[in-house]
């Protein structure tokens, strides 16, 4: 698990303006000082294959609401700058959660249970390279988790996982 940041203060203020009030040009620069942070990181100089980067899928009906999945647009940055391939199909979130925020440990890891399916990129193109996860944070490790079983059941290697920030404040 790799995060940029800690969810609070001018973060969580800017987190916040891109999932909540409609500011998706956000996404760029945050994707940007991740993928920077991630290539001075200890991570990458263990690892010199290429990755393939899959964000954390929004449900369909969420992400028409919101008009854009910040996950995917942090990722679309992040691989710019990391020239790693990004891979917005790779899961797909076929179950609709409640938002994370106020649940416990337990309570996470039960809303998403079963709420990712393999996604088109890998049913069409089968990975040998390892994928790496991003989000935009990382609390209890429930997402990641579960997308991450998800793909090992259909024998893809998962690296790791990025986030812009992480909190486990908010973990009861």
């Amino acid at each position: 698990m790799f995060v940029w940041g800690n969810y609070g203060g001018p973060l969580k203020r800017v987190l916040a303006a891109l999932k909540y009030e409609n500011q998706p040009q956000l996404a760029h620069p945050l994707g940007h000082w991740l993928g920077k942070a991630w290539l001075k990181s200890s991570a990458t100089r263990s690892h010199n294959q290429k990755l393939i980067v899959v964000p954390i899928p929004m449900h369909p009906k969420k992400q028409q609401q919101r008009g854009y999945n910040q996950a995917e647009l942090i990722a679309r940055s992040f691989c710019e700058l990391t020239g790693y391939k990004q891979a917005p199909l790779g899961l797909e979130r076929v179950r609709a959660t409640q938002p994370q925020f106020g649940l416990s440990v337990q309570e996470r890891a039960q809303n998403l249970a079963d709420a990712f399916i393999i996604g088109k990129h890998f049913l069409r193109h089968h990975s040998t390279s390892p994928v790496l996860i991003l989000d935009d944070i990382y609390t209890s490790g429930a997402t990641v988790k579960s997308a991450t079983q998800t793909l090992r059941k259909h024998g893809i290697t998962v690296y790791g996982s990025v986030a812009i920030a992480t909190s486990t404040a908010s973990v009861k």
